[in-house]
């Protein structure tokens, strides 16, 4: 069977979080769930690694204003690691080349990558935290099932997967205004703090 439907799910999950894909699927290769998991993600020191930067990623991610720093940083991360968990793929199934595969996952991971910084944006532009926590409980159950999902049923999960990532971008469009709302105050506390960083004048000219 093709290894599409796998490499663009994980693209998509990475694209949200990335380090639960890699905990999940090494989980997954190590316990004997799967044979498609391919064993550089199944070796111990990757585990406790993405086990690490996973839990960190839960507790950043639901904190308002810094969710969407993380996001910022992670624009290169989560792309890249989607390429690299699909190229594994393909390399351990052999039915697709790895270059190709590395491009689906990239870039179907930097596309669900966009939607969640996008939307995360327009949530903080409320001033409770109870969003910021309802949405990244909400992304992680979901990349979970679907991950889980596509061991056993990889086209399903990837159709999915799909749906989501289309339905995510048809909201991002929807709350442009709540983003550019978010992009405003943050360039304006940028040039607060950096105005209070020179005592509140500005330079001579």
């Amino acid at each position: 069977m093709s290894v599409i439907p796998l490499v663009f799910t994980s693209g998509w999950a990475s694209g949200i979080n990335a380090y639960a894909v890699v905990l999940l699927l090494g989980l997954f290769g190590a316990t004997g769930v799967s044979d498609e998991v391919p064993a550089a993600l199944q070796r111990t020191d990757v585990l406790i690694v993405a086990g690490v930067l996973f839990l960190c990623e839960a507790i950043a991610d639901k904190i308002p204003y810094v969710d969407s720093v993380w996001d910022t940083g992670h624009t290169v991360i989560r792309p890249v690691a989607g390429a690299v968990v699909a190229a594994l793929l393909a390399g351990e199934s052999g039915s697709l080349p790895e270059l190709a595969a590395g491009a689906i996952g990239g870039s179907t991971a930097l596309m669900s990558h966009l939607v969640k910084a996008g939307t995360r944006m327009a949530v903080n532009t409320s001033p409770e935290p109870f969003s910021n926590v309802g949405m990244s409980i909400a992304e992680d159950l979901g990349v979970a099932g679907v991950i889980t999902f596509a061991i056993f049923h990889p086209i399903a999960a990837a159709v999915i997967a799909a749906v989501l990532l289309v339905l995510g971008i048809v909201t991002v469009f929807f709350l442009a205004s709540r983003i550019r709302r978010f992009l405003r105050r943050r360039a304006q506390r940028r040039e607060e703090k950096r105005l209070a960083g020179t005592g509140g004048h500005w330079p001579p000219g």
